[in-house]
């Protein structure tokens, strides 16, 4: 009978597609939130407060594999400190942890955090292994909306992105949380490198909207190493399979030039 996996951030984005997946390797899992959720065919959900460690110490009893999906915009440093602490305490042998490509790379405030959360996992004493992953086509599409509520869409010059499907993440980071814990392993990273005008004029066709763009530049540090592609996967990154087209065209039910995927009903 395999003990329980606990996985943090269980019901986000990636959450929903790992613990179904876990499940399918045949694992109990325990999913750790601040709300709980109800249980379901060898799901059971538990409260803790990740940035105070309240109830952590319960949430891991009898755990000895953790994957931490949790992340926010700010605090994951002390999130991580807070889970490694009491998982040194529970005696797990294999901490599995998602980062983002660039960590280490990019002076942003957020970032710094998610990179120092990689150290305090790498420097827990524990059995460990993180993944770097770009960011998810559902985030990217989140920020084009959020971008193209205003009239005159600001694009910052130079940036690129490589956006993955979360589904894709989800499966690389069962397998790595089910095999031998193996350090900082290569980024995941979608099939394609998009600028962020390619992006944007990609939505705007599929959406049937027009914007006036306008061209900016990044200022600073932060800037640079945009333009310099910090951002993007390092070399030798595993890639994924599912491009950023056709995540559009399902997810909107347009192709990216704004030709529907299917035939309008006669209904």
């Amino acid at each position: 009978m395999h003990t329980p996996i606990l996985v943090t951030g269980g019901t986000g984005t990636l959450g929903r597609h790992v613990v179904p997946l876990l499940r399918a390797a045949g694992h109990p899992v325990r999913v750790l939130s601040r709300r709980g959720g109800p249980p379901g065919d060898g799901v059971t959900h538990v409260t803790a407060d990740l940035l105070t460690g309240a109830g952590l110490e319960p949430a891991l009893r009898g755990v000895t594999t953790v994957l931490h999906l949790a992340g926010g915009a700010k605090g994951d440093d002390r999130v991580a400190a807070n889970l490694v602490h009491a998982a040194r305490r529970a005696g797990v042998t294999h901490l599995a942890h998602v980062s983002v490509t660039g960590a280490d790379r990019v002076p942003l405030a957020w970032l710094r955090s998610k990179r120092d959360a990689e150290r305090a996992v790498a420097d827990s004493g524990l059995p460990w292994t993180v993944l770097r992953a770009a960011q998810f086509h559902d985030l990217v599409l989140t920020m084009l909306a959020a971008m193209t509520k205003l009239p005159v869409v600001p694009v910052p010059g130079g940036l690129r992105l490589q956006p993955v499907d979360a589904a894709e993440v989800a499966a690389r980071l069962v397998e790595l949380t089910l095999g031998t814990p193996a350090g900082l392993v290569p980024d995941l990273a979608g099939p394609g490198t998009h600028g962020l005008d390619e992006l944007l004029a990609g939505y705007l066709a599929a959406t049937g909207r027009r914007r006036l763009r306008l061209p900016v530049r990044l200022p600073g540090r932060a800037g640079r190493a945009y333009r310099d592609g910090a951002n993007l996967a390092r070399p030798g990154a595993t890639r994924g399979v599912r491009t950023w087209d056709d995540f559009l065209a399902e997810r909107l039910g347009r192709g990216v030039g704004g030709v529907p995927t299917s035939p309008p009903s006669r209904g």
